[in-house]
């Protein structure tokens, strides 16, 4: 009836009084599977698996659940175990193993398409950056005018002067006649 929750509460009340039962630990981990608890859902199938390592159903709830989480090797080997344990079982076959199978061809496709996308795209990227001569005579000559520019610049020392009235006020310094005002009246400021 899809009240999982409440199945979820029942299957705790039941392993409170036998916690060595794999069999519920394997049921908890389908319903926890069914609201979407993958990380739940893998420790209770594990859970199972360790209170009963030759159980079929466990390991296949188990690779269920891994697949939920996205490790499709993992499930893919959990499905292998259950077929190991019990060989005739139609449903992992063509459910679940053909199922994770499909699901790491399309990784392997997946994975494929993105490296060769992102190679493409470093060729593009390498083909449009523009190969510069940093030691050409004109980068130099512009190198040269910025450096005079600045040094020009850096001898006629000028200082921003905002009054505690808040006037604002831009003051040159030559190096022969410093003038500093009141420091007391003034905030200095570049």
């Amino acid at each position: 009836n899809y009240r999982y929750r409440e199945a979820l509460v029942k299957w705790d009340e039941a392993l409170q009084l036998t916690p060595e039962d794999a069999t519920l630990y394997e049921m908890k981990s389908q319903v926890l599977m069914s609201l979407h608890e993958m990380f739940p859902a893998v420790h209770a199938a594990e859970m199972a698996i360790q209170r009963n390592p030759r159980s079929w159903d466990a390991w296949q709830t188990l690779g269920r659940a891994q697949l939920g989480l996205g490790e499709i090797a993992l499930a893919i080997r959990s499905f292998q175990v259950s077929l190991h344990i019990f060989p005739m079982n139609p449903e992992v076959w063509k459910e679940d193993l053909s199922w994770a199978r499909k699901l790491q061809e399309q990784q392997k496709a997946t994975k494929t398409e993105s490296v060769q996308a992102l190679a493409k795209g470093k060729e593009l990227i390498q083909e449009s950056i523009p190969d510069y001569d940093f030691e050409s005579d004109e980068i130099v000559a512009v190198c040269a005018a910025i450096a005079e520019k600045e040094k020009a610049l850096s001898a006629a020392k000028t200082m921003v002067i905002v009054s505690a009235s808040g006037t604002v006020e831009t003051v040159t310094e030559q190096d022969n006649c410093p003038a500093t005002p009141d420091e007391t009246l003034f905030i200095r400021a570049r």
